[in-house]
């Protein structure tokens, strides 16, 4: 079942042989939709607007759906959509995304985000893949597809060379440490690589004897591994995001399949050697991929097109979505492309890089601690929590995160976020509370709950129930171009629109039929916030 306004757009689009852009309308008394097409066409008609409006909406025949149309003005038209309709409509509404949107073939959506690094704690740089990633995440389990989470953690490499030299140096006992701790341990491993070439050969060396399995270095490694994993859990209960173990996938991973995906882009011609290292050159790039280094090791580069074939080819993805800051695209656009060239990524497979600004300080840079080192994400969630609840906290965070075009940088103003008014998480948490408030005081007072709307007089009532209609299409439209700002976007509109009903039409003080009919919309407004909060990844209150 199409939607109220794609059904009205597609009729006025049979007639008029093109997109009728059918908007809503400005003002409650110019109905519920307006369109300029018949002063589109006029010109190539050679009529006037008026008449081409007139014929448009008679050959239509929109009257199941609509009142009378008024054409206005030099030939705008009005659409009223009649009260029935509207009720039988807000009334059809679930709190399932799927209702009311014409059905998509499911896929199985590869989604990468997150990725810390171990023996790092996580700071702000992974707040926002973090939130992102599990938002889509959860918007595309909801409609219907088959979602892999692939947390890509740093889990190899020199760096681990360095750390499990120092442990032996200082005769560390791993497994006492904490996140923390680790983190200290590889500030100190990094300043003595740089201050002792000696530790730095073993360091060098030691990265060796990981690559070929030595069972001590091996056996530490796993001990940091176990340590960061530690950290990680605790982030992400805190954060409220559903990565688990399962969705691990780290650089370790991939170590195996380097050599083979080296053999099968020479084995294609895609790669060819060039000053010693092996590389791969396509159109549109002005620098050539590195997929083996002159001294035989491996990149980044190469990683991720392991990562890109096992996707394809082991998940069976249909589609690819890495979250990641707005930085890397260069990198990600040419991983796509060499992994195409080399037959990797088959054309009937989408790869998206899900680029995102800068998290801003209210100074309008980046934001730091005080002393201008990188905000540790536990610091920053303990700001919020000593201005708010911890469910209020998370909102106000994640709201401010998501509410923002992804690509844009956005200020983390915790006074501004953590309010109740205003264009915040909190904002839309307090609608929903008042609301099951609302309807815990009609269970009290023994009031009927309509088993469905039925009365919708009053514009206030009428624009509710119109954007309840929207929810499906909205959460559809977020699973198609990856911008949960226009979920939020939805939400506090709605919101928006149930302060303006409460004030204008009385709930528990009407009577009889209207009183049951103002109940289901409630009814109706809750369970769509609430599914709504659910897929930005915040809690619904029931009371605040």
């Amino acid at each position: 079942m199409s939607s109220l306004p794609h059904t009205l757009s597609g009729r006025l689009q049979a007639v008029a042989g093109v997109d009728p852009e059918l908007r809503a309308a400005t003002k409650p008394q110019f109905g519920h939709f307006q369109s300029n097409v018949a002063l589109r066409l006029a010109k190539a008609e050679g009529r006037p607007p008026r008449e081409v409006a007139q014929r448009l909406v008679e050959q239509a025949d929109l009257s199941d759906l609509c009142e009378t149309p008024e054409i206005a003005g030099p030939g705008f038209i009005n659409l009223r959509l009649r009260t029935d309709v509207l009720a039988a409509a807000a009334s059809e509404v679930r709190a399932d995304p799927r209702h009311g949107v014409e059905p998509q073939p499911p896929q199985t959506v590869v989604i990468d985000y997150s990725a810390p690094n171990v023996a790092k704690q996580m700071h702000v740089g992974h707040l926002r893949s973090t939130i992102i990633g599990d938002c889509l995440a959860r918007v595309l389990r909801a409609l219907g597809h088959t979602v892999v989470a692939q947390n890509h953690i740093g889990d190899w490499g020199r760096q681990f060379g360095m750390l499990v030299e120092q442990i032996l140096d200082e005769q560390l006992d791993v497994a006492a440490l904490d996140l923390a701790g680790a983190e200290e341990l590889y500030r100190r491993a990094n300043d003595h690589f740089k201050a002792d070439e000696a530790f730095a050969d073993r360091a060098r060396r030691r990265v060796v004897l990981l690559q070929s399995g030595d069972e001590e270095t091996l056996a530490i490694w796993r001990q940091l591994i176990d340590i960061s994993l530690a950290g990680f859990h605790e982030a992400y209960a805190r954060l409220g995001v559903l990565l688990t173990d399962a969705d691990l996938a780290g650089e370790s991973t991939y170590n195996d399949d380097l050599p083979r995906v080296v053999a099968d882009l020479e084995a294609s011609g895609a790669a060819v050697v060039d000053d010693g290292a092996l590389v791969v050159f396509v159109e549109g790039f002005n620098a050539p991929m590195i997929v083996r280094k002159r001294d035989g090791g491996f990149g980044y580069s190469a990683t991720d097109l392991a990562a890109v074939r096992r996707r394809v080819g082991e998940l069976g993805a249909d589609r690819i979505l890495y979250v990641v800051g707005s930085e890397q695209t260069f990198h990600f656009n040419q991983v796509f492309a060499v992994a195409r060239k080399a037959g990797f990524l088959p054309e009937r497979v989408q790869a998206e890089h899900v680029g995102y600004g800068m998290v801003l300080g209210t100074d309008g840079k980046r934001l730091r601690t005080r002393d201008g080192g990188t905000m540790k994400l536990a610091d920053l969630l303990d700001a919020a929590e000593e201005r708010a609840a911890r469910p209020i906290a998370l909102a106000a965070v994640k709201y401010a995160d998501l509410s923002n075009s992804l690509v844009k940088d956005y200020v983390f103003d915790l006074d501004r976020m953590v309010q109740t008014v205003g264009d915040t998480g909190p904002y839309l948490q307090y609608a929903h509370a008042r609301l099951c408030q609302l309807l815990r005081r009609a269970e009290a007072e023994q009031a009927q709950v309509g088993e469905a709307v039925t009365v919708l007089a009053e514009p206030a009532e009428q624009t509710l129930a119109l954007l309840l209609t929207r929810f499906g299409e909205t959460v559809a439209e977020v699973g198609q171009t990856l911008q949960p700002h226009r979920l939020c976007a939805y939400l506090y509109e709605l919101a928006g629109a149930l302060s303006v009903f409460y004030e204008q039409c009385p709930v528990l003080r009407s009577e009889g039929e209207v009183r049951a009919s103002r109940l289901a919309l409630c009814v109706t407004v809750r369970d769509v916030l609430a599914a709504g909060l659910d897929l930005l990844g915040i809690e619904a209150p029931e009371r605040m």
